[in-house]
Parts: C-alpha cells; structure tokens; sequence
C-alpha cells in the first residue's frame, strides 16, 4: 500500500520524472528545500545542477472549491511574463493529483532580496527614495496592462468591486467576530452607504507591499512580484491604497510606516505617491482617499479578528499569533478615524 505524502515534503522521483517531460530545459539530479514562512500554498525551491527554480503546491486533503488556486496563479503568471511585467518565467502546471498529491506549478527562481521592514533601515535615503519609485512605477505599470489583451479578461466578477468587497469583509467579520467592537459597528453601517463609483478595471496583485517584492541586488529595481493569490480584475484603486495604508501602520518590523521621518529616511510621502502614480497612469488623484483608507484597514481588522478566534478556539497558537490579533481594536480605531474624515458621523 502506498503511503500518504507529507504535506511538508516533495517525491523527488515522481517530480523528476514529471518535469522530465513537462519543463523545457530541465536536466537533474533534483533536490529540494522548503522555504519557512506562513505562505497558504506551499512553496519550495528546487535546485538543479544548471538552475534554481520553484514550485508552488495546493496543500493535501479536502480544500474549500476557491481555495488556494494555483491554477489561478499559473494562468495570471502565464499572461502577464509575456509583456515584459516582471514576474517570475511559469515552467509547467500539473493538475494530476497523482504526481504529488495536489496540484502545483513551477517558475522560475527570481534571485534578489526581499525586504520585510518597510522603514529599509540598512538603505540610504537616496536608494530608500528610489526603492519606493520602483514601486509605484512598478504598480502603475500593472494597471496600465489591459485585461483582455492579455486573455484576463473574465478574471474577475463584473460590477462595483468595492461593493462587493464592503458585503464580503463584513461577512467576514461577523463569522468571526468575538467582541462588541464600537467603531467595527459604526464602520459596518457607514462603509457600504458610502461606496464611492468605480475608477476604472485593471488586473489587481490583491496583496501588494514591500515584502511581496524581489527587489534587484545593487539596483533600485523591481526584479519581480510575488505572491498572487488574491489576484483579480477590479478597481486600481484598491491596490494603490492597500499599498498606502502602510504609511497609516506603526512600525513594527513590518511595512508600517506611521511615525518614520520620512524626509530625513528619503521615503516618499502619501501625496508624493500619490502624484508619482497619477502622473504614471494618467489617472487623476482620488479625492475619496480617507474612505480607501477606512475600508482597507476595516479588511485587516477583519483579518486580524478571524486571528483572534482561531486563538480563542485554540486553533491558533503562536506569540506572533498573538500579536496579530491584538491589532484589531487599534485597526478598528484607526480605520473609524479615517472614516470621520471622510464624513462619517
């Protein structure tokens, strides 16, 4: 009887012989490694005598339908490297649950650093500067892409997107939620009256921040974006201030930025990236900033409130897991503060 695989382990010779006869140019022996992190899918580094490359796997067992969509991630990959943006070259997508027990893909092995503190304390202020430009061009650049040129367009649900992400945190929320939560309730009534009309429909990275980047050793370049599980077609808007939310969180070790000088550090402010990426796209500033900025922060809360419950369920235990869930009352507060300044009572 053969025995289940690991969900921490690869089969060396299924997935040698698999990408023998599926990845252009692959030549082994194979090993493998897997890289540490919190990453839904999987994700491991594969090395070859000639190259590196990586392979990103459903995890084993039943899954929710939607749920971690490699394929999804494999068809974005596969538009996108075409045009020149950068994101890593796709090799192959397996979907025989018989070679490794999930589905999985593999891509290329993209070399450069990743930085998880936004504040790039070992930078100069001049690379901080221009680390921040490479980012904002690099954005503006995946939102000028046009979805259907590039056969994305039913990649995403047609209609209001922040309409429909307002409905879907809120369920979110309420399915976890723990505590009665003042300025959550306030948020929960007003977000949804106060939608703002859509700014147009671009394809969406869904999660774009510093520590979703590779950036190019010794240049102030995007080398490549990582990371697109949430992924879709909707409002450029929603990531350009997912991304500036950041500048509203505490420093912490992560992207937050609250509190940072950021002219002595030679870190863009808001308004600077703001005119940085209106200027890149030709699209005018948004003048309903502060709702952008209450919804996004209502969606970490959320976020950070299904934390809080895997905890208090004893699902979930870690110090960082902790810490995480700890942040929602402070979200919730923060993400109130913006709403008032968007004209909420």
């Amino acid at each position: 009887m053969t025995s289940m695989p690991q969900q921490g382990t690869l089969d060396t010779a299924a997935l040698t012989a698999w990408m023998q006869a599926h990845v252009q140019g692959f030549q082994g022996p194979l090993t493998w490694m897997k890289f540490a992190g919190g990453q839904s899918n999987p994700t491991f580094r594969l090395t070859t005598p000639g190259r590196h490359y990586v392979l990103r796997r459903k995890p084993l067992g039943p899954l929710l339908p939607s749920a971690h969509a490699v394929e999804r991630e494999y068809r974005l990959l596969a538009a996108l490297h075409p045009t020149g943006f950068p994101v890593p070259r796709p090799y192959g997508l397996c979907e025989d649950m018989d070679v490794l027990g999930a589905a999985f893909y593999i891509m290329e092995m993209v070399e450069g650093r990743i930085f998880w503190d936004g504040t790039l304390p070992d930078r100069t202020p001049a690379q901080r500067g221009a680390l921040y430009g490479s980012m904002v061009s690099n954005l503006a650049a995946l939102h000028a892409i046009d979805p259907a040129a590039v056969g994305l367009d039913d990649f995403g649900k047609p209609g209001n997107f922040f309409e429909r992400q307002v409905a879907r945190w809120i369920r979110q929320y309420r399915a976890a939620q723990t505590d009665d939560i003042a300025e959550m309730e306030s948020l929960i009534d007003w977000l949804p009256r106060a939608v703002p009309q859509p700014s147009g429909t671009s394809i969406l990275h869904g999660d774009y921040r510093i520590d979703n980047l590779v950036l190019a050793q010794g240049e102030a370049r995007v080398a490549t974006v990582l990371d697109w599980e949430l992924a879709t077609l909707g409002d450029p808007l929603a990531d350009l201030t997912y991304l500036l939310v950041n500048w509203l969180m505490p420093m912490d070790g992560g992207a937050g930025l609250e509190g940072l000088d950021l002219t002595a550090a030679g870190i863009p402010s808001i308004d600077t990236v703001l005119h940085l990426y209106a200027t890149a796209t030709g699209r005018p500033v948004p003048d309903r900033l502060h709702w952008y900025f209450a919804f996004n922060l209502f969606r970490l809360a959320g976020i950070t409130q299904g934390i809080r419950k895997r905890l208090l369920a004893g699902t979930a235990s870690s110090d960082a897991a902790e810490r995480t869930a700890a942040k929602t009352l402070p979200l919730a507060r923060t993400a109130w503060a913006q709403a008032r300044l968007a004209g909420a009572a």
